[in-house]
């Protein structure tokens, strides 16, 4: 079983994490945890470090617990939705964990909703955490 997090370093994406972590713990499972910036090829050095080092705290928490994890950075130019969505299909994903925030009316409808996306459009189940 391969249990992908959508992770952003903040609080609900740690709370995520945690969550995919004993859920991975008791069925076995592995944790596949990825960032998805849409920055492509400007993406600056310094925010990729930054990412790699917040990717690699996240990996080393969930294997404190015993749990197999991988980490990715992924900058290919897709928003974060379609980017988990496209990497949960590529990986054969069973489970995706995302965290949510609250946004208000008018920001769902000019912006949309990244977990809205990845929840009508993934390849398998999806559970949010907010």
């Amino acid at each position: 079983m391969k249990i992908l997090v959508g992770y952003s370093s903040t609080d609900v994406s740690n709370t995520a994490l945690s969550l995919a972590r004993d859920h991975a713990k008791i069925f076995s499972a592995k944790v596949l945890v990825m960032t998805s910036t849409e920055g492509g090829s400007a993406e600056r050095l310094r925010a990729i470090d930054r990412i790699e080092a917040r990717l690699n705290a996240a990996k080393k928490f969930v294997e404190e617990a015993g749990v197999e994890c991988e980490t990715h950075q992924l900058a290919r130019g897709m928003s974060p939705g379609e980017d988990i969505v496209k990497f949960a299909q590529d990986k054969e994903v069973d489970l995706i964990y995302v965290g949510i925030k609250k946004k208000s009316r008018a920001q769902k409808i000019i912006l949309g909703s990244t977990a809205q996306f990845i929840i009508l459009r993934a390849p398998c189940p999806v559970i949010t955490v907010k």
